[in-house]
């Protein structure tokens, strides 16, 4: 049985795309990696259609999207960064990416699992929720609980050596009801730094101003700067 009130030693972002994360909670991983916690991502989708460039192709947008996702990595601290390759724009909860996530919570053994919402909100007045985001969120949860932790769930893994693992915590971004906060006040710079490596995707001009606008608008009544939000369950 884990100790609910140990320091995490371990951390594990599991996304869609390349860029959902620095989005999300890079200035959370930020200081993390800062406190010396081994912060690893995985990246479900390949992110080959997020482009209106009509000169781009598929393939090379993977390659691209890969390489903006491991720079923004070394900026932050990252311990890895794990690449799924589904197609993008394709992904569902399946069985095959419950147990592909479950794997690696099984290789990295994270205390705590950042994933993105499972479910879609209709409250903002543009994002509508995108489907990767969804799955992603879905089959992370689905992964941690209780598909990792079961000795009998995917004996392929055991087959392959891994042992199982009991996440401690989910922490889930983009929840409309959040009711845990992170001041990243400290980590903000460093957060923006890492977005602005994802250049097929941002717009670096307003990149730094909306970043801080979307970090202060989260929780001023509670007298942080900057903070990230996230709504929290603990496993185990």
């Amino acid at each position: 049985m884990s100790d609910p009130q140990a320091p995490y030693q371990r951390a594990m972002v599991v996304v869609a795309h390349a860029d959902d994360a620095e989005y999300g909670c890079s200035g959370t991983v930020a200081k993390w990696c800062r406190e010396g916690i081994q912060v690893v991502y995985v990246i479900c989708t390949d992110g080959s259609k997020g482009s209106d460039n009509l000169t781009m192709t598929s393939s090379r947008l993977a390659r691209i999207r890969r390489r903006e996702q491991e720079e923004a990595g070394k900026v932050l601290g990252l311990a890895n960064v794990v690449f799924l390759d589904y197609e993008d724009a394709m992904l569902q909860p399946t069985l095959e990416l419950r147990r592909d996530i479950s794997r690696q919570i099984r290789i990295y053994r994270p205390d705590v699992v950042i994933t993105t919402n499972p479910l879609r909100t209709l409250s903002g007045m543009a994002y509508i929720g995108h489907p990767d985001h969804m799955a992603a969120g879905e089959a992370t949860m689905a992964a941690a609980f209780p598909a990792a932790r079961d000795r009998l769930t995917f004996p392929e893994l055991l087959a392959e050596g891994l042992e199982p693992h009991k996440v401690r915590e989910i922490w889930v971004q983009g929840h409309e009801t959040p009711d845990l906060f992170v001041d990243v006040s400290e980590t903000i710079d460093v957060a923006i730094q890492a977005l602005k490596m994802h250049k097929s995707q941002v717009n670096l001009r307003n990149a730094d101003r909306r970043m801080r606008q979307w970090r202060a608008g989260v929780n001023r009544h509670h007298g942080m700067k900057y903070a990230e939000a996230f709504k929290h369950f603990h496993l185990a």
